[in-house]
C-alpha cells in the first residue's frame, strides 16, 4: 500500500483502517503497512471512493 499512499491522505487512511479492524495489526507492526492484505487494502481503497463519491454528490 505504501507505493499509492499519496493517494489517501494518512489520517483518512488510519480513520477507514480503525473502521475497518485493520489498523490493529499496522500499530502492531510498528506503523508499518507491509502486513496489511491485499483484500484489506482493497477495502480501504474502495471505502475511500465511496467517501469521495458521497463528497462530491454533496455538494
Amino acid at each position: 500500500m505504501s507505493r499509492n499512499s499519496k493517494l489517501i491522505s494518512e489520517n483518512l487512511r488510519e480513520e477507514i483502517a480503525k473502521e475497518l479492524g485493520v489498523y490493529d495489526q499496522v500499530k502492531q507492526d510498528g506503523g508499518s503497512w507491509a502486513n496489511v492484505s491485499s483484500k484489506q487494502c482493497g477495502n480501504i481503497v474502495t471505502k475511500a471512493i465511496e467517501i469521495a463519491n458521497r463528497s462530491v454528490e454533496n455538494k
